[in-house]
């Protein structure tokens, strides 16, 4: 295991701190026996209450309004921090809006923490800044090195992936600049049990299967990891001296009827989608990966599997489904 530079009782920002993502590592921090500064739009909204409810936050986590915009807001956060996690998101179609959040707000993430003296950013990016590109072969592994051609994003509409190639690039290179310490974590499609009410929208690829809206699946494949993983892998890059540039975050590649079938193992009594939409074409092939980076840090992946029934019965718990899991015995993939 590399060697840590963590010291017990530092004080770490975590941005968006309502997140799916974000809840999760506010409470492996609070275990780690870190004291967290929380950014989030209102921290009196009922939602944060989970937060405010995690073991040790009492006495290590608070709350605090922070626009990404707002660098004032920002800075006053951040400061007296010994590292920053920048894990909010955009959530809109608007490309205009989804570009400003991500691009100047990780900016203003980076900016603001070097003006306050704090030199180590762990950054969430996304495995979207890194497989949009039609012109690879079946042979592709697809790793760190590996960026998303913005072109093809701009062709096909896919303005989340857009956006994350253009905040990670502006982040990679104003970090240099100002002399920030950055590290990036890029996660797949986030799998795993929700913390707060809300329902993720990387969740919601699973739920429309589940609730019988997505009446058929699409001939595609998709990489999937779980939330508790994603946290984890942010500490283990923050705490390692070794730690350095991006980090593929991802368990597997499923094809989308393959996903469909696991859920069907799950839980068989809701309405799930039995034929894809493409009929005609073959059927994608799931793409290979390398995550040895994260491997060498430490990391051992749970099997998607375990991730989508701890997804389902997290579903069904916030209630947003409504009939008991029916609990079977490990699914192999």
């Amino acid at each position: 295991m590399p060697a840590s530079d963590f010291v017990p009782g530092q004080i770490v920002c975590v941005t968006g701190a309502g997140g799916f993502i974000a809840s999760w590592m506010v409470k492996l921090l609070l275990e780690k026996g870190y004291t967290v500064k929380g950014t989030v739009r209102n921290p009196e909204d009922s939602k944060n209450d989970e937060l405010k409810k995690l073991p040790g936050a009492a006495e290590r986590l608070s709350l605090h309004k922070a626009d990404l915009l707002d660098c004032q807001s920002l800075r006053r956060v951040i400061k007296g921090s010994d590292g920053v996690f920048h894990m909010a998101c955009p959530l809109t179609d608007d490309p205009e809006k989804v570009l400003a959040t991500a691009v100047e707000g990780t900016q203003n993430v980076i900016n603001s923490a070097a003006e306050v003296g704090v030199r180590r950013v762990v950054f969430t990016s996304s495995i979207g800044a890194m497989w949009m590109d039609p012109t690879r072969s079946p042979d592709f592994v697809l790793d760190e090195s590996c960026w998303s051609d913005v072109d093809y994003c701009k062709a096909t509409k896919n303005w989340y992936c857009y956006a994350k190639v253009m905040a990670e690039r502006a982040a990679w290179e104003l970090s240099k600049e100002r002399r920030v310490d950055l590290l990036v974590v890029n996660p797949a499609v986030v799998l795993g049990p929700l913390l707060l009410p809300t329902v993720s929208a990387s969740l919601v690829h699973v739920l429309k299967y589940l609730t019988g809206s997505a009446k058929t699946y699409v001939n595609a494949v998709q990489g999937y990891v779980d939330v508790r993983d994603v946290a984890k892998a942010h500490l283990l890059v923050y705490e390692n001296k070794s730690a350095s540039g991006r980090y593929l975050c991802l368990e597997s590649v499923l094809h989308r009827g393959k996903l469909v079938e696991i859920l069907g193992k799950i839980s068989p009594h809701y309405p799930l989608p039995t034929k894809c939409s493409d009929e005609v074409s073959p059927m994608k092939k799931p793409y290979k990966f390398s995550t040895k980076k994260l491997g060498g840090l430490g990391l051992q992946f749970m099997p998607v599997n375990e991730s989508l029934y701890e997804t389902v019965k997290s579903l069904e718990e916030k209630s947003h489904l409504s009939d008991p899991v029916i609990r079977s015995e490990t699914i192999k993939v």
